[in-house]
């Protein structure tokens, strides 16, 4: 008897095939880790020795994925390769091994010392506890001669089951293999849903009842409605995916630009990393980047890179989107993204502490830095970037960021991100040429609730309708000014959210490129009046299901409509 389970919605799709579970990580036991035995004092040493490579070891391998990929996935592998590096965690590891502790069991009583610390804290710092415990794992296999631990490739295209997944193993996912991700925990923007984002696996997330799923057995997973159907019956489970197939090649036929049925103009853009991640991108029908995460070319550096350097990484981008729109966000850093050559202090609350515009208050100069080096990326490309600063929360903030970019003859945004901004957007906007909406963090400070969150994760869905009453402020304030109000987080790729933010009055989207011909098809297929007519609809709902469903029925209508009036 087919079985219906629940999960947040995180990216479109429907996949019919067996389940798979990761493989078995290292043994806990104490008899595995060596519990009870004590080091000789001799051998100590040698011991602390052995756990530092064996960190090393991890940390380099990471590093070198992390070289592999492009965007987000080589943005969070970097990070987590620094994990295995961590003075703190190689420390306490350390102090335990002097006392005569086993590495192996060094190793985990750590881990598990941070990661109580890191789960206290909450918000982004909550988010790295899985990180954290797949460096462990990965220490451990080292240490104790086993094979790194992971996903294998699956025999035939299956649908991944876990707990979790650390982004080293999300970001070595073939979507041709495993074509849906189902998980227990995370939340809509937590690291592991991104990069599925990024490669266009259906996902779903926070999904009870899974632990009682047995390896083989068929599923169906629409990561549109969040329902995961155990052992449906074959036939309408392929009917399904075939449906869903030839939507799948009608929208891959979009070429843009972006507009509504009635020719609405609507900016589809792409977020990128660097330069490959934006050359990469321009195989995708992207007008431009709405969003250019700077902060790989400073993460795991142990000096800041020169303004000379600088330049060339910014060049990059520029050149790969020649004459189109570049949007660069300034430096985002601190709290789960710390910089090396920066001392960053001791926060209760590293999510609400000193991140993004914050560092500049701190150290202006790496600001001023970073904005030479754009100022003088765009004169060597002869282009005029859009500039924009993280964590702005006051008019006065944003005007102070506006001068700088001003100075250097670059155009002037910050992004929306703290619920405060979003209150004084009028004031704020007063101030810049434009302001982008990063949906990621105002879902998580709007709802006060952590992303990595299983029970939360309906809290942090970006379809909450107090998140949209946010944006809908953002966006009548710059209506208002005449000015430009895009979205860069996930949220604009959501296809039918993205009709929502256009009728709220959003003049771009910006997200993972691939998401970018379900994001345009989408809105070619109603008039702005219907996104208006779905807004309002969003804004009336009490909860995201409500929400999508009320805008599911007015938008599948009007395409109706429009499809037979052709």
């Amino acid at each position: 008897m087919t079985q219906i389970l629940t999960g947040t919605p995180v990216v479109g799709g429907v996949a019919h095939g067996p389940a798979l579970w990761p493989g078995r990580r290292p043994d806990h036991s104490a008899e595995a880790l060596g519990a009870g035995v004590e080091i000789s004092e001799d051998q100590r040493p040698e011991e602390v020795a052995r756990f530092t490579a064996a960190a090393g070891v991890v940390a380099a391998r990471l590093r070198e994925r992390a070289s592999q990929n492009t965007g987000v996935a080589a943005e969070v592998l970097a990070a987590t390769a620094g994990l295995a590096e961590d003075r703190g965690w190689i420390g306490a590891a350390s102090a335990l091994i002097a006392r005569g502790t086993p590495a192996p069991s060094a190793a985990v009583a750590a881990t598990e010392q941070f990661a109580a610390v890191f789960t206290k804290l909450g918000g982004l710092m909550a988010e790295r506890v899985t990180d954290l415990n797949d460096v462990r794992d990965r220490v451990l296999a080292e240490l104790l001669g086993l094979p790194e631990p992971g996903l294998s490739t699956p025999e035939v295209p299956s649908i991944l089951l876990a707990d979790d997944l650390a982004p080293a193993d999300t970001a070595g996912l073939d979507p041709t293999t495993t074509i849906a991700l189902v998980t227990r925990l995370g939340g809509p923007t937590s690291h592991t849903a991104i990069i599925a984002r990024q490669l266009g696996i259906p996902c779903v997330v926070a999904v009870s009842g899974l632990v009682g799923i047995d390896a083989g057995t068929a599923i169906l997973v629409d990561g549109t409605t969040g329902e995961i159907a155990v052992d449906p019956d074959d036939t309408a489970a392929r009917a399904r995916v075939e449906e869903y197939r030839r939507h799948a090649a009608r929208v891959a036929g979009w070429s843009g630009p972006g507009r509504t049925g009635d020719g609405v103009e609507v900016a589809i853009l792409a977020n990128v990393a660097d330069g490959s991640s934006a050359r990469a991108a321009t195989d995708h029908p992207v007008e431009g980047v709405g969003l250019f995460r700077t902060e790989l070319a400073f993460l795991e550096r142990a000096e800041e890179p020169s303004v000379d350097e600088q330049a060339g990484i910014y060049r990059e981008v520029l050149d790969a989107f020649d004459g189109r729109k570049v949007v660069i966000r300034t430096l985002d850093a601190g709290s789960d993204k710390p910089l090396r050559f920066v001392t960053h202090p001791d926060e209760a609350n590293p999510a609400l502490g000193v991140r993004g515009d914050r560092i500049a208050l701190a150290h202006p100069e790496i600001r001023a830095r970073q904005l030479d080096a754009i100022a003088r990326a765009a004169l060597e490309a002869d282009a005029q970037p859009w500039v924009m600063a993280p964590m702005i929360a006051s008019p006065a903030e944003a005007a102070t960021f506006a001068a700088q970019v001003r100075e250097r003859g670059l155009v002037a945004g910050v992004m929306i991100e703290v619920p405060a901004a979003a209150i004084l957007a009028p004031a704020i906007l007063a101030e810049v040429d434009f302001v982008s909406i990063g949906t990621n963090d105002l879902t998580q400070y709007t709802m006060a609730a952590d992303r990595m969150s299983a029970e939360l994760a309906s809290l942090t869905d970006p379809w909450q309708p107090a998140v949209l009453h946010l944006v809908a402020t953002v966006a009548r304030a710059g209506r208002d000014q005449g000015k430009p109000v895009g979205v860069c987080g996930e949220a604009a790729a959501d296809p039918h959210l993205a009709c929502v933010l256009v009728g709220l009055g959003v003049t771009s989207l910006s997200s993972a490129p691939v998401a970018a011909p379900a994001v345009g098809a989408r809105l070619g297929a109603v008039t702005l009046a219907t996104c208006e007519n779905a807004a309002a609809a969003a804004l009336a709902a009490t909860d995201p299901a409500a929400a999508r469903a009320a805008v599911a029925a007015v938008l599948d209508s009007d395409e109706v409509r429009l499809a037979s009036s052709r």
